[in-house]
């Protein structure tokens, strides 16, 4: 329960130990706050990958500052910047569907997007979560289809089922005009699409949960409320149709980029070894 069982395979270890933290719940249960809080107590470190996750540790479950240390999600930066766009801008969102993704607001917004030039289309492309599609098959996705088919913009929103590898996936990234986020999670601190949207250098529309707080504040996108879609299709609007505004964000994403990188990423985990080695050989 809760992962406890990983609390027997840190007993049985006889080397340092890193513990990576992808989710770190805001309101745990108690039986969650003792898991954590005790791996965290056995651990030489905790990585987390957000600021938010490194608070969250050291406030709510206590966690002493010296053991947790931030390293961001990975992702592929692409080597040139830009790609090819069709016609028509593309609103992107990637990743397993399942409810909770939040997808109907971007639907829903897409009526009134209908006015802007060259007629913007929504993209969504996943698999079905596997958990989802065996408890429901592809009963979400069905959902979704008939959502835009009733607010009329059937032609404005596609679903590509297909699962891409990573160059195909960055190409994808690249030729959209902008990431859409519109999750209905306000606890995420981890979110490897929001990292990839970012090192893709493009600009990001998100729902206002923690990651995406935290990433965007420094202009690489726009954080709208949860229960705001004026706010949501405002957002998208500007990005649309203000190219200066989108260059700034995109901009700022390339900027970001270069942290998230997998090699830079990897070489903070290395550092990270180092130091705790030698930490260990100084108590041997």
């Amino acid at each position: 329960v809760d992962g406890a069982e990983v609390l027997d395979i840190i007993d049985g270890l006889r080397v340092p130990v890193i513990v990576v933290a992808h989710t770190v719940p805001k309101t745990p249960t108690p039986h969650q706050l003792w898991v954590l809080g005790t791996i965290a107590s056995k651990a030489d470190r905790v990585v987390v990958m957000s600021e938010t996750a490194g608070e969250r540790l050291c406030g709510d479950y206590a966690v002493g500052r010296g053991k947790v240390v931030m390293i961001p999600h990975g992702a592929t930066v692409p080597r040139v910047s830009g790609a090819k766009r069709g016609s028509r801008p593309t609103i992107l969102t990637w990743g397993l569907l399942g409810p909770g993704k939040g997808l109907e607001r971007v639907i829903d917004a897409m009526s009134a997007l209908r006015d802007v030039p060259d007629r913007p289309r929504y993209l969504v492309v996943g698999q079905t979560h596997p958990k989802v599609f065996a408890a429901t098959g592809e009963a979400y996705r069905e959902s979704l289809i008939e959502r835009a088919r009733q607010n009329g913009v059937a032609d404005s929103v596609s679903f590509d089922a297909r699962y891409h590898g990573v160059a195909a996936l960055t190409t994808l990234i690249q030729s959209a005009a902008v990431v859409a986020l519109p999750y209905d999670s306000v606890e995420q601190v981890t979110s490897g699409v929001l990292v990839d949207a970012i090192a893709g250098g493009r600009p990001v529309v998100a729902t206002a949960f923690p990651h995406a707080v935290e990433m965007l504040s420094g202009g690489a996108g726009i954080v709208v409320g949860h229960d705001d879609p004026a706010a949501l299709v405002s957002a998208l609007r500007r990005v649309l149709t203000q190219p200066r505004l989108a260059g700034t964000m995109a901009a700022e994403a390339r900027r970001l980029a270069p942290q998230l990188a997998w090699p830079a990423v990897a070489g903070a985990y290395a550092q990270l070894g180092q130091v705790v080695l030698a930490e260990r050989r100084a108590r041997v």
